[in-house]
């Protein structure tokens, strides 16, 4: 049978972070800090909306491009990152940040086109680039920078067939973000080469230690080059009502929608109508969760500290991402030996790319007395391996 199986898919690799996710499922009493979604309920009053559109009987199709209430609220809410689109032609409402990802690829990409990935990063955007037809093209980014993207590495990775730059910031799985100034560097080169970018924003409002997410479609000229996606999942703790979005130059978002309508129709119903609600009056429940993600980010990157590992502050997301290269182990050793002494789950840095090798992503969207608990035994298998 698996002649029938198309040989692009076929020489996809599996995910790194599925593979570990799932040997820790295997595991009785092993603590997990590689789930990258938030631990929190979806906040009441979003699941009350729901309901109550249930109850309404509002449980058919809505329009391709999502409910218009709905994409007028998105464009509100941008406006917090100094955005502007039109609800009508420059929004699309889409089955999570992860749908718009692909079809973003598949709506922009010919056969030969490079995507410019900065590496690490999420593990879904090489292959999405590979199968809609492009080739993913890796930009190194560092510890000493923070995982910031820099002009000059964007620069080494140029080349005639370069179309598209991806900017996934605050960054899964390093926990880095970019500041204005770091964009308006990385303006410069997308000028220059006439790129065009997307920018994956799905953490905007996870940021932490007195920074404010700022936005590359912001700064002047940019925004008619670049589609901003983001969505409920990760701020609002809807990963499985699947509400992204999309916004863009109009011609972008009718191809990206296009191919929307043909292998979707609309996303979830009773998903919009929660995803309203909490766009409109969710903000203190975002507010009280970002609070308790920064809590448990102090504590896991200074535990990690206390140790004698080498761990960068994370301004962003919900993950940090220390040095495993004192204990002379690789990022899967690493992990595959944590996992069976101490039972507990990380996912290696190299899942996320060539240059994570040497680091290991704990997310820590999880309890504070796992995290404690998770700590003191990583400290005891480090020290075991002296």
């Amino acid at each position: 049978m698996s002649n029938y199986v198309s040989k692009k898919v076929a020489d996809l690799p599996p995910s790194g972070i599925r593979k570990f996710f799932d040997l820790a499922a295997t595991v009785e009493g092993c603590i997990s800090l590689s789930i990258g979604e938030p631990d929190f309920v979806t906040p009441k009053l979003m699941m009350d909306a729901a309901i109550e559109s249930l109850n309404n009987g509002k449980t058919a199709y809505t329009s391709n491009a999502g409910l218009l209430e709905l994409r007028q609220e998105i464009c509100n809410y941008l406006t917090k990152y100094e955005l502007s689109y039109d609800a009508a032609s420059e929004v699309l409402v889409t089955v999570g940040a992860s749908e718009a990802i692909d079809l973003a690829f598949r709506a922009l990409l010919a056969p030969g086109d490079e995507v410019l990935i900065p590496d690490p990063s999420f593990v879904c955007y090489g292959p999405l680039t590979t199968m809609a037809g492009g080739t993913p093209v890796a930009v190194n980014t560092f510890e000493k920078d923070e995982f910031r993207l820099t002009a000059e590495e964007l620069e080494k990775k140029i080349t005639p067939n370069s179309k598209v730059l991806l900017l996934p910031y605050p960054n899964n799985p390093t926990g880095g973000i970019m500041k204005k100034e770091d964009y308006e560097a990385i303006a410069e080169v997308v000028v220059k080469h006439d790129l065009f970018v997307i920018c994956d924003e799905i953490y905007s409002e996870l940021v932490y230690g007195g920074e404010k997410h700022y936005s590359f479609a912001a700064l002047p000229g940019m925004k008619d080059r670049s589609l901003v996606l983001n969505g409920c999942s990760k701020a609002f703790a809807m990963t499985g009502w699947r509400i992204g979005f999309a916004c863009g130059p109009k011609d972008v978002i009718a191809a990206v929608t296009k191919i929307h309508q043909y292998g979707i129709m609309s996303a979830p119903t009773m998903g919009q109508y929660a995803a309203l609600e909490g766009l409109r009056n969710g903000a203190e429940e975002v507010a009280k969760m970002v609070e308790s993600y920064d809590e448990r980010r102090k504590v896991i990157v200074q535990g990690f500290r206390d140790m004698g590992l080498s761990c960068f502050e994370p301004k962003g997301a919900f993950y940090c991402f220390p040095s495993i290269q004192s204990t002379g182990l690789s990022s899967e050793e690493f992990c595959e030996k944590l996992l069976l002494a101490e039972k507990v789950a990380v996912v290696p840095g190299n899942a996320f790319g060539a240059s994570g090798e040497g680091f290991i992503r704990c997310s820590y969207a999880s309890s504070m007395e796992n995290i404690k608990e998770a700590l003191v035994r990583i400290e005891r298998f480090i020290n075991s391996l002296k």
